[in-house]
């Protein structure tokens, strides 16, 4: 492969890597900040698909893997939660081609409900995981963990974050040889793709081993690398934490661990052992201290205080002086809110006007919460708003009971809401539930992506579509109701009166697209309409 070098983001630079290396399949769940791999690997001209949800992508990855294919499965890490059941299961049938599955961190919460460290799922599953610094490890880091996972037959975690996936520098492809994907083949193999317990058994003391394996592996060959310098301070760091700490004390010993997990146990021991003061600079959990402490090495970690946001070079001098005065508090921003002309804003002065309490969920529409509507009392997960609602519900007084409404949109119901309708029509609650779904047409919050309820593939090509009326009238849901609340805003707040009133079941899908993504839709569907005539 002919040597080039341009100037890539690290989500571009896994999606060349992944083309480079004849990834088979990028299947996956739009998420800040991993939504781009899959959009650049397809526009690259690799084949990608977005899934419902992040469960599913696995699950469509593990099968491309155990037809001996490469697969890339990407995710932030949130959706790395609904995932974890198949994950734990793989780690013990392993993969046949290469499984590489793409968690996006978001160190300070820039557009995510929590601050989760992925690492964490990777000693708990017990699958290795790599970590990029940069654009250029994203790209040999994403060869290595295909080299990983076919030799060992394990799947690969690669963690990102927020910096290094958005943050672009130069990325040298084609220095590397990457070995020919096979072609793929299924052969049968009982014992190990079907985890009952009698073949479950034996695959986990499999996996052990093949970690043991890894960890001498790391401890030698491993993504890893020592940078001289004084003897007086050692600093083990890994990912965007490197940059930081770099910049932060350049004079400084470095330990640069690629490879987290498993650990190079004694290439730590050792490095610590070559300075007077070792330190652990990483971000979110104590992650690295841990896994030095536990081993009987003595390092010391960053103050509690730092454990929250994200790291940067002024903290990382704070942390190495031992400053753990109170920081100074960021400069305020623009406060986040609803596009003017945004369809939601209707809906939710209407759900303000009527004092209602309101089950939310994961969206653009989560700025449903802010001024001038705060018109959102819970925000859970992806889904959660129908569980939530019904548990209200359930318990409340009769005259609170009736004001509870869920809220979801349109990808959302997709991803977790369709479980969510099943238990509202299996275990209705005596004074019914009204679900609101926001339909805008798209994905909005992560970038305008399709979904299966838009009708059309991620490179916007028409397919199947999901209708959310005839799925809610196929599970024998009486009151189902289609509404724009823009264009008829009295007609919307009198069918939610009437809605909440009855001790039944009602599904009100608010439908009106997006408008900024409107344009784009209707060049969609004018395309669509040629190619059919």
């Amino acid at each position: 492969m002919e040597c080039v070098t341009s100037l890539l983001s690290g989500d571009e630079a896994v999606a060349a890597a992944a083309l480079d290396a004849g990834v088979s399949l990028g299947t996956g769940y739009p998420g800040t900040p991993s939504t781009e791999i899959l959009e650049t690997f397809e526009r690259l001209g690799g084949r990608a698909q977005w899934a419902p949800n992040e469960k599913v992508a696995l699950e469509v990855g593990i099968g491309v893997s155990f037809a001996g294919a490469r697969s890339l499965v990407t995710m932030k890490h949130v959706g790395l939660n609904v995932a974890a059941d198949p994950l734990f299961t793989v780690a013990y049938s392993g993969a046949n081609g290469a499984l590489v599955i793409v968690s996006a961190d978001d160190p300070g919460m820039a557009s995510s409900q929590n601050e989760q460290d992925s690492r964490r799922y990777a000693a708990s599953a017990g699958v290795p995981m790599l970590e990029p610094s940069d654009s250029q490890e994203a790209y040999d880091f994403m060869l290595r963990a295909i080299e990983i996972s076919e030799r060992w037959h394990v799947p690969v975690l690669f963690r990102m974050t927020t910096r290094v996936c958005h943050s672009k520098t130069l990325v040298r492809q084609g220095v590397t040889p990457v070995p020919p994907p096979r072609e793929a083949n299924f052969v049968r193999d009982i014992p190990t793709r079907v985890m009952i317990p009698a073949y479950a058994r034996p695959a986990h003391r499999n996996m052990r081993n093949k970690l043991a394996q890894m960890a001498e592996w790391n401890e030698q060959e491993g993504p890893n690398q020592t940078i001289a310098g004084s003897p007086s301070l050692g600093i083990i760091t890994s990912g965007i934490s490197y940059q930081f700490a770099r910049e932060a004390a350049p004079e400084a010993s470095v330990l640069k661990l690629g490879m987290t997990y498993p650990p190079p146990v004694e290439t730590m021991r050792q490095f610590a052992k070559s300075v007077e003061r070792c330190i652990v600079i990483e971000d979110g959990d104590p992650f690295l201290v841990e896994q030095a402490r536990t081993a009987g090495i003595a390092v010391e970690g960053k103050a509690e205080m730092y454990r929250f946001g994200e790291l940067n070079v002024g903290r990382v001098r704070r942390i190495l002086a031992g400053d753990c005065t109170p920081e100074a508090k960021p400069v305020p921003g623009k406060p986040p809110a609803l596009c003017v002309g945004c369809p939601h804003r209707a809906v939710f002065t209407t759900l303000k006007n009527l004092d209602l309490i309101v089950a939310g969920d994961i969206g653009c529409y989560s700025l449903g919460v802010m001024p001038p509507f705060q018109a959102m009392d819970s925000l859970v997960c992806m889904g959660a708003s129908i569980g939530v609602g019904l548990g209200m519900r359930h318990t409340l007084p009769p005259e609170q009971a009736r004001r509870v409404v869920s809220v979801i949109g349109d990808s959302t119901f997709v991803h977790s809401g369709l479980t969510g309708l099943v238990e509202m029509m299996y275990n209705t609650p005596e004074s019914g539930h009204v679900l609101i779904i926001l339909d805008n047409g798209t994905t909005a919050m992560t970038g305008m992506q399709e979904h299966p309820g838009t009708g059309r593939r991620l490179d916007h090509s028409h397919t199947g579509k999901l209708v959310f009326e005839d799925v809610a009238r196929a599970m024998a849901i009486r009151n189902v109701h289609v509404i724009d609340p823009t264009k008829d805003p009295k007609g919307f707040e009198d069918l939610l009166k009437k809605s909440l009133e009855i001790p039944e079941i009602s599904v009100i899908i608010a439908r009106r697209t997006c408008m900024l993504a409107a344009r784009q839709i209707r060049e969609y569907e004018r395309c669509d309409g040629q190619q059919s005539n």
